[in-house]
């Protein structure tokens, strides 16, 4: 006998049997159990979350031999001809493949005629945002008005590209993404009663990479089965074999890295990644794995009283060493080279520059804990940092953030800096302190700092700048910053070749740029707003806003 994947093998039979989809299930019960019955359903959600699989157990509903009603005998001729597909009067029609407008006109004249073996007629039509205008103009009248024999159950993962007179005919049901707790839960329900072994581990990562879609989730299982072996006599599903299928990583190499990052230690994240690609990963999945983990530890910070499940690093650890401020801004930077892959040098260029940007990004903790800096910086003094300095770095507009405090054994000295003045980011959050207006603060945005040392401040300004460079102005800035760095320093401006940091008019210009993206992305995606544009409306160019 040929195999039968499990995606079909396993496939509900019963509205009980379905994962994840209790609030379809009560509505269509109540429907089927009270004989109101709606001449239309529309069914949506991503890919593999059982719509097509509802649709055929309510024609079985429909249809059985025992009676209508929510609970299908699964016995009869109807409900073995349906399971079988080969039930004449289920209709199951492919929009991809049938988008015109005289494939409609055939389904219309079909409709007509009386079921030749069930109570009903069930149309079925998969993918239905793919029919034609014509196609749907030609479907509307017979959608509204249907003849008393006739159930149109329509399906597809693209609502928003269905006309609103589709819509507005139809009752329409939301099915959602599976947890990957669902999908895990069925996973491992499957492999028991397919007497196959399997590690918690291994399953759990079949289930996070599921995304969603446990069709996708039982074709991986079948992939793994076959990958690994373990439907042998003996044979075992493992989390290494498992890795080694889906390229990705074993989370005691995720813990590596965030070890190597919250030490500062850019030599052993470096070999790390080294050690990574011997097994040739997806580097796109290693930094998902490093998000996810960032947001379980962050998860452990901010919820108290959170009792996660058994994660592959030690999170609640991680959450006691590092700042709320810094998981954040670690997870954006996570999410945003994951995104940025496709157009770094290569793959893992790309994955080592979004760890590097965490390792820059890097600051002393606000816990009053002291984290160690690379090698190269060790003569530096170990300071602490506030928890708003941290969200400052990310969101300057945000209240003025706190200095880097130094943290000397002994009273300091009547010149000694009441600021630790070393990296491009202490000078963006000194001049955000000051307190600075006008000219003076314009001066200041666009400088580019170079280096602090014995009170001589060196900065450096772009050649359409340098009509800021004024005596008076330079006084007044040198006057604003000495209360911060203990006296007034000497500013001396270096040629532009020299300086290679950031200034705080270009990190604001780009969080601008960054607000602005964010807000049309929301503004494009609202429902509402696609229904309109794919009704014929046009957007007024440069007319999208953040609300701030």
């Amino acid at each position: 006998m040929s195999y039968l994947v499990l995606a079909r093998k396993w496939r509900p039979r019963r509205f009980a049997e379905l994962v994840g989809q209790e609030h379809v299930v009560r509505a269509l019960t109540n429907a089927l159990d009270t004989g109101r019955v709606h001449h239309a359903f529309l069914f949506t959600g991503t890919r593999g979350v059982g719509k097509t699989t509802i649709a055929r157990i309510f024609a079985k509903s429909l249809n059985c031999e025992r009676g209508t009603g929510a609970e299908p005998c699964g016995e009869c001729n109807a409900c073995v001809d349906i399971d079988a597909g080969r039930f004449v009067d289920l209709l199951e029609i492919d929009a991809a493949s049938n988008t015109g407008v005289d494939d409609v006109r055939a389904l219309i004249e079909n409709a007509q005629y009386m079921p030749a073996r069930g109570r009903t007629k069930v149309y079925l039509i998969d993918e239905v945002h793919m029919l034609s205008k014509s196609a749907f103009n030609a479907l509307l009248k017979t959608l509204e008005e249907p003849p008393g024999h006739v159930k149109f159950l329509l399906a597809t993962t693209d609502p928003q590209k269905l006309p609103v007179t589709v819509l507005s005919r139809c009752l329409q049901f939301n099915l959602r993404r599976l947890e990957v707790t669902q999908i895990a839960g069925q996973m491992t329900r499957i492999l028991q009663a397919e007497n196959i072994a399997a590690d918690a581990g291994a399953i759990n990562l079949l289930a996070r990479a599921a995304d969603g879609s446990l069709r996708d989730g039982l074709s991986l299982l079948d992939q793994a089965i076959a990958y690994t072996g373990s439907s042998n006599a003996g044979g075992k599903l493992e989390e290494a074999g498992v890795n080694a299928m889906l390229g990705t990583v074993e989370g005691a190499q995720v813990g590596e890295l965030l070890q190597a990052l919250s030490d500062g230690d850019g030599a052993k994240l470096i070999a790390e990644v080294e050690a990574m690609a011997q097994f040739s990963p997806d580097f796109g999945h290693v930094l998902e794995d490093l998000a996810s983990e960032l947001h379980r530890i962050q998860l452990y910070q901010l919820v108290p009283g959170f009792e996660g499940e058994p994660s592959r690093i030690d999170a609640p650890a991680f959450a006691g060493r590092l700042s709320p401020e810094l998981v954040q801004l670690w997870y954006q930077m996570a999410v945003g080279g994951r995104r940025d892959l496709g157009i770094a040098p290569s793959p893992r260029a790309g994955f080592e520059m979004a760890l590097l940007r965490m390792l820059a990004f890097r600051p002393a903790e606000a816990s009053g804990a002291v984290i160690a800096r690379p090698a190269a910086q060790a003569s530096t003094p170990a300071a602490t940092r506030s928890a708003p300095e941290a969200r400052a770095s990310v969101a300057p507009a945000a209240p003025a953030p706190a200095i880097r405090e130094l943290a000397p054994t002994s009273p300091p000295a009547a010149a000694t800096p009441a600021v630790a003045l070393q990296s491009v980011d202490d000078w963006l959050n000194l001049i955000a302190q000051a307190g600075l207006k006008g000219p003076g603060l314009q001066l200041a945005s666009h400088s580019v700092f170079v280096g602090y040392a014995d009170n001589l401040l060196k900065l450096s300004l772009p050649q359409d700048m340098e009509y800021l460079r004024t005596d008076n102005l330079v006084r007044n800035l040198a006057q604003s910053l000495s209360s911060l760095l203990g006296a007034a320093p000497q500013i001396r401006f270096e040629a532009a070749a020299h300086a290679s940091g950031d200034t705080l008019h270009n990190r604001n210009e780009r969080q601008r740029s960054e607000r602005l993206t964010g807000a049309e992305a929301a503004f494009l995606a609202d429902p509402v707003v696609s229904q309109l544009i794919g009704q014929g409306g046009n957007i007024v160019p440069d007319s999208i806003r953040p609300l701030d």
